[in-house]
């Protein structure tokens, strides 16, 4: 079952990246981050107010928002930390480079989900995982050479770096749910609350220094349609993302090469919509990840 719960968190992480780059085009980073996660917030603030008042008619409806400790508060903030500063490179280079290459380059996270796994919750891949594994990675590297072709070189542009720093900081952060989820025993509705809660507050301290005083900065945000949508389609992938770690059996190397599978969307329907060069030469490494993501499902 789990296995299909990642399915559907791929799926709207897929539909998240298009509005995603619909969104920054032409915008500035940090206000389109706050209003995307700040719409989630809203849309989940129903359920923590119906928690308060209504405890009874939440838990039977399946979105009761929890008590928690101090202590757990700190945890999660350590994930807002976490997944703060992957959104702000990712967003930054997304708005600087095609979707067509950050996404597959996103991919590349199960490669440092797949190593933490191993080493930190001792996840032992089968043969057929590992072959997988690498043909995930040896298609990332593909990009590069295409990459090349629209003028983005991966070894000088700086936003290549920060897409690859934004993936690194994203499956730390993927490892890091498997402790919140399975050790800590947080229900995925009270993480997703609180962790918007912080980033929040994270996002509004960067935006009181770079931001907010520049009136010239302000007046140029365009609102979109797809800023809200952005933050509603993320808390959706993280419910189901999060509802399938709950199970005891499901393993986080295996979630997060299902997650890939969103790539699908982006780089063909992505494409298509924003008209972006070399399609058809980005399909075949395109092919190379899901075969891989395929290997890996298959040989569980």
């Amino acid at each position: 079952m789990w296995m299909y719960l990642g399915l559907m968190a791929a799926l709207f992480l897929g539909l998240h990246n298009l509005c995603k780059k619909h969104a920054v085009q032409g915008n500035e980073v940090f206000p389109v981050l706050l209003g995307t996660i700040g719409s989630g917030f809203l849309f989940l603030l129903p359920f923590f107010i119906g928690s308060v008042y209504f405890p009874e008619y939440a838990k039977d409806f399946g979105f009761y928002i929890t008590t928690i400790s101090w202590q757990l508060h700190g945890f999660i903030f350590i994930k807002s930390l976490l997944m703060a500063g992957s959104w702000v490179l990712a967003y930054q280079a997304l708005k600087h480079l095609p979707i067509t290459i950050v996404t597959p380059i996103r991919s590349a996270g199960p490669f440092f989900t797949f190593i933490g796994a191993i080493l930190i919750y001792q996840e032992k891949p089968n043969f057929l995982q590992w072959i997988g594994f690498f043909l995930i990675i040896f298609s990332v590297l593909l990009y590069s050479k295409i990459g090349k072709k629209e003028g983005i070189h991966f070894k000088s542009n700086k936003w290549i770096y920060a897409i690859i720093a934004a993936t690194f900081l994203g499956a730390s952060s993927g490892l890091y749910d498997k402790f919140l989820i399975q050790t800590l025993h947080l229900n995925p509705q009270t993480l997703i609350f609180w962790f918007c809660f912080y980033v929040i507050i994270i996002l509004l301290v960067i935006l009181s220094i770079v931001w907010f005083p520049y009136a010239e900065k302000r007046r140029a945000f365009i609102w979109r349609w797809s800023i809200p949508a952005v933050g509603i389609l993320l808390q959706a992938a993280d419910y189901f993302y999060f509802k399938a770690l709950q199970d005891p059996d499901a393993l986080i190397m295996l979630l997060s090469a299902i997650k890939r599978s969103q790539i699908l969307i982006a780089v063909v329907v992505g494409g298509l919509i924003f008209k972006e060069q070399n399609k058809r030469k980005k399909l075949v490494p395109l092919i190379g990840i899901l075969l891989g993501v395929g290997l890996i499902l298959y040989s569980n």
